[in-house]
């Protein structure tokens, strides 16, 4: 299946299949009651989501919405959940991929506890760089789910922006 930019896989509360993101970005975005939206996930190749239903089913935690066009492969979840009884050799798998989860996360927390909010900024980019070159990062986020994923206010972001693509002052 394909699915371009803007498009949702599945919604936050819905039940159903697993996906296997063979290429492209997701971005997985928390709905709140009282009406806002925390992106909370990026979603990169080669990961099986949702992360919390890769060993049993429940629902998903939230919105899931192509940040580039993403081919996606469906899953049928009972088929899932049989072949991770039957085959150890899937449960070693699943164990793998959520270890690469963690670590990214771990990553992602090394952003969050970053001295300077330049140094979380440069990070993030860096980071995405590998995922989107030669697109930049602000083609893909908005300078608010930005904000959201390093811990900034929105801005923050626009000034550390506006920052990085000042001219450099002349020496003297």
């Amino acid at each position: 299946m394909i699915l371009h930019k803007g498009e949702t896989l599945f919604r936050q509360g819905e039940s159903g299949p697993l996906y296997h993101l063979a290429s492209g970005l997701l971005k997985i975005v928390r709905h709140h009651e009282d009406g806002h939206s925390v992106l909370v996930n990026i979603i990169v190749p080669n990961e099986t989501i949702p992360h919390h239903s890769l060993i049993s089913p429940k629902p998903y935690y939230g919105t899931a919405i192509a940040l580039t066009t993403c081919e996606i492969q469906v899953l049928a979840a009972n088929d899932w959940y049989q072949e991770l009884k039957a085959n150890p050799e899937k449960s070693h798998h699943v164990a793998l991929q959520l270890q690469d989860k963690l670590r990214m996360m771990q990553q992602r927390i090394d952003q969050l506890t970053q001295v300077t909010p330049a140094e979380k900024l440069r990070k993030l980019q860096l980071w995405f760089q590998s995922y989107i070159a030669p697109d930049m990062l602000t083609d893909i986020l908005t300078q608010d789910e930005i904000g959201q994923f390093i811990g900034l206010r929105r801005e923050t972001v626009n000034r550390l922006l506006r920052a990085q693509s000042a001219p450099a002052a002349p020496v003297k």
